[in-house]
């Protein structure tokens, strides 16, 4: 094979649709780039794993691959797990070159797959300037996440929410409902909720009953299989290939 192989590495979930979301969006992502080969795995619960995927490609004549991970954050899989599990299928598989990926977020597309969602689910561009925003993450423990977090809320802060909050849903308060209520007591007139998650799951339940619990006015969707979401990753397996020091038009 003369071109790398994408495998994009997913956390996983008991919950069916985590894994259905995350074969739509590399579905999109093999729309995209026609030619390219895109494969995915899983780091538990679903299947394929990230071993058994790497030995088959090996086994199959590929050379290299990219192996990008379905996070928003630099958090514990994407600087613990993930490394651990790709060197030990380098030390396994020496004939094959595997180049880790850096993680989704923060980018400017990720921003525009959370306007769409909160579009679709009835935000208009007229009631932001009385609308606040719970910008609702699964939560983390690690100080570089949760940095990154609070950067997105003052970043979206500028986009005409008249108000921006972040909430998680595990690791860190406040939570999404109290995230809500606050702006409620704040006064402001509505509340919009953007869950900053890819794909369904136990967390992003916790968002979406949160809201509801607190009755927000408007309830985004997971960021799911969007256009830009599958643009994104296609940017980061880009990156990725680019030795250091050198340029994309290069």
């Amino acid at each position: 094979m003369t071109h790398p192989t994408l495998l994009v590495i997913a956390h996983g979930s008991r919950d069916p649709r985590h894994a259905a979301t995350v074969h739509a969006l590399t579905e999109r992502v093999r729309a995209e780039r026609p030619g390219l080969r895109v494969e995915t795995a899983f780091l538990e619960f679903n299947a394929p794993s990230v071993p058994r995927v790497l030995e088959r490609l090996a086994a199959q004549g590929a050379d290299e691959v990219v192996a990008l991970p379905l996070l928003l954050t630099r958090a514990f899989h994407a600087k613990t797990d993930i490394p651990s599990v790709l060197r030990e299928a380098r030390a396994r598989l020496p004939g094959l070159r595997i180049r880790q990926a850096d993680v989704l977020g923060p980018s400017p597309l990720l921003n525009a797959t959370l306007g769409r969602r909160l579009r679709e689910a009835g935000a208009r561009p007229g009631d932001l300037p009385r609308t606040g925003l719970v910008l609702a993450s699964a939560g983390s423990t690690d100080p570089e996440a949760i940095a990154v977090i609070a950067e997105i809320a003052r970043e979206l802060r500028h986009t005409g929410w008249c108000a921006v909050r972040p909430a998680f849903a595990s690791a860190l308060l406040p939570r999404t409902e109290d995230a809500v209520r606050a702006l409620r007591a704040e006064g402001v007139d509505r509340v919009a909720v953007a869950p900053y998650v890819i794909a369904p799951g136990r967390l992003p339940d916790r968002i979406v009953a949160g809201a509801e619990a607190a009755g927000a006015d408007v309830l985004a969707d997971v960021l799911g299989p969007a256009p830009e979401l599958a643009r994104l990753l296609l940017n980061r397996f880009d990156e990725a290939r680019v030795p250091v020091g050198a340029s994309l038009s290069a």
